[in-house]
């Protein structure tokens, strides 16, 4: 499993090997930024959680993934998807199946605007049947060996055994797929059948656990020990 960072300063990217990135980040920063291998971030979860809704369009959200793509090796920007945790579902008052609907049509529309940068689909829903309902919905849009974003896993990772169970689900409908977990703590990170199944993972758990604990939640040395803590069964 191969991990991405998440970080909450651009700046602090030149530090790591990879690195993910939030849009929303970026959206007040006028000049580029040393970084190696990343993934930029819808910023999904903060915008439906804020607001109910992507305060960017396709067009706009396209717009910003060439301006950024100039920045070093921008591996892929993960397409507007719609989570499918109660609190969301309860924000746009929609469906599982409407989240799943839109999230593709994200997809579909970026895709087309998007030439100079992977952007990476994402499987949504809830229960482990919905994301391979929505794998079926994707069709040929998903094709072989996609790098696939797995969504709305990152608020129940006190239960490691429903992620492991979404995870098992898409692997048998098509083994094929090369799985990204998003915002995956700890526990999550450490169980050896979850990181088997995920081809890559980001987090930003270390700023969680050092607010928790009453260290700087902004520091990138406490990322930095997080991230010698999770690649080193990868070593081993």
């Amino acid at each position: 499993m191969t991990f991405y960072v998440g970080l909450h300063q651009p700046s602090d990217c030149r530090r790591f090997r990879r690195a993910f990135v939030s849009v929303n980040r970026l959206r007040t920063r006028k000049g580029d930024f040393h970084v190696d291998d990343w993934i930029l971030d819808s910023g999904a979860f903060s915008e439906l959680a804020r607001f109910g809704r992507f305060r960017d369009g396709v067009a706009d959200y396209a717009a910003r993934i060439e301006r950024w793509s100039r920045c070093g090796n921008l591996l892929a920007a993960v397409t507007q998807d719609y989570m499918c945790e109660a609190p969301i579902l309860a924000k746009t008052g929609l469906s599982v199946a409407e989240h799943q609907r839109l999230t593709l049509d994200r997809f579909r529309a970026l895709r087309q605007l998007v030439r100079s940068t992977y952007v990476m689909p994402v499987l949504q829903g809830y229960r482990a049947c919905e994301y391979v309902r929505h794998a079926r919905v994707y069709g040929r849009l998903l094709r072989p060996g996609a790098w696939v974003g797995v969504g709305s896993v990152c608020k129940r990772n006190a239960d490691v055994g429903s992620i492991r169970a979404v995870l098992r689900a898409i692997r048998a409908a098509r083994p094929d797929l090369r799985l990204h977990g998003f915002g995956l703590k700890t526990l999550a990170l450490d169980d050896p059948e979850v990181r088997s199944l995920l081809h890559s993972a980001d987090s930003m758990a270390w700023s969680f656990h050092a607010r928790r604990h009453g260290r700087n939640p902004n520091s990138w040395r406490e990322a930095r020990r997080f991230v010698d803590r999770i690649e080193l069964p990868s070593a081993a």
